[in-house]
């Protein structure tokens, strides 16, 4: 049965509401620790009631893991094409990409570390999340098969992943050392994984 143009616009209207609820999130998990964001606080950024936010998102997890999909979509796609795209992996520029997103990304990022570091997320926040990871190491896994590296490719991916997460994890905040400093840092760290992977492989 053909929908409604009614129903169109209902549907239409909803996802810009759901919309200006996410972008209200997103401004605050940018400008204030995780456990100092409250629903309250987004839908006034929003413009609309508490109550609201309840009809689009059923609790602040599931607002949480709306926005992180939402905002990583770019880069995970972006990864996805360079991977595809290549007959090497392009495991260098996929690394950069990487760290350089979620440098200039920092409030994602901070997202991801919220994530794996609470053990209270649901069933479905976490099926979300592990969906995303499970793509993303498939892309890894994609890689280190181009280059034929030694050993076993998912523990590979594994690795890869925690590495690159650790690398953006552990070098913040330096003093005396502004953003495009500590990317540099973070690149040429990068660079070296790659070099150190490339040598376990066959080619």
């Amino acid at each position: 049965m053909e929908i409604s143009t009614f129903t169109k616009l209902k549907e239409k209207e909803k996802n810009a509401r759901r919309n200006i609820i996410i972008d209200a999130a997103e401004k605050e998990f940018a400008s204030k620790p995780f456990n100092r964001v409250n629903m309250r606080d987004i839908a006034k950024k929003a413009g609309i009631s508490p109550a609201s936010i309840y009809r689009y998102f059923p609790d602040q997890q599931s607002l949480f893991v709306e926005a992180f999909v939402r905002g990583t979509k770019d880069i995970f796609t972006r990864l996805h094409e360079i991977v595809d795209g290549s007959d090497d992996g392009a495991f260098e520029k996929v690394t950069e990409e990487f760290i350089d997103y979620f440098t200039r990304n920092d409030q994602y990022f901070r997202m991801m570390m919220h994530f794996f570091l609470d053990g209270s997320v649901d069933t479905d926040v976490f099926d979300k999340l592990t969906g995303l990871e499970r793509k993303l190491l498939l892309d890894f896994d994609a890689i280190f098969e181009k280059i034929r590296a030694k050993g076993n490719i998912r523990f590979n991916s594994h690795t890869l992943f925690s590495t690159l997460v650790g690398i953006v994890a552990t070098f913040r905040n330096h003093p005396g050392k502004n953003e495009d400093d500590i990317l540099k840092h973070r690149q040429r760290i990068g660079r070296n994984i790659t070099r150190l992977f490339l040598n376990n492989s066959e080619k």
